[in-house]
């Protein structure tokens, strides 16, 4: 953002700056301004997190997992009802 602007073009926008608000209210707008990057930067990084977690999450792996604690469930019970009716036998 700053590489197409050379040294005395800022060193001119800050004396406008001085200029136009006075030296007592510099420190307080730097401040504010420095609390909104940070609020914007905060921001993007929660974007980013919640992004990178949905990337995370693939459904056709939670669904395979399902489908194969089903499958054992039913391969137990089925194992269950074979191993009784052999004692029986």
């Amino acid at each position: 953002m700053l590489t197409f602007i050379s040294g005395a073009e800022i060193v001119f926008i800050f004396f406008i700056i001085l200029l136009i608000f006075g030296a007592d209210k510099i420190p307080t707008i730097a401040r504010s301004l420095a609390k909104g990057m940070t609020q914007v930067r905060n921001a993007t990084n929660e974007i980013k997190n919640e992004i990178q977690k949905t990337a995370d999450v693939d459904p056709s792996k939670s669904i395979t997992s399902e489908f194969t604690k089903e499958i054992d469930k039913v391969k137990d019970d089925f194992d269950k009802i074979s191993g009784s009716i052999k004692r029986k036998l």
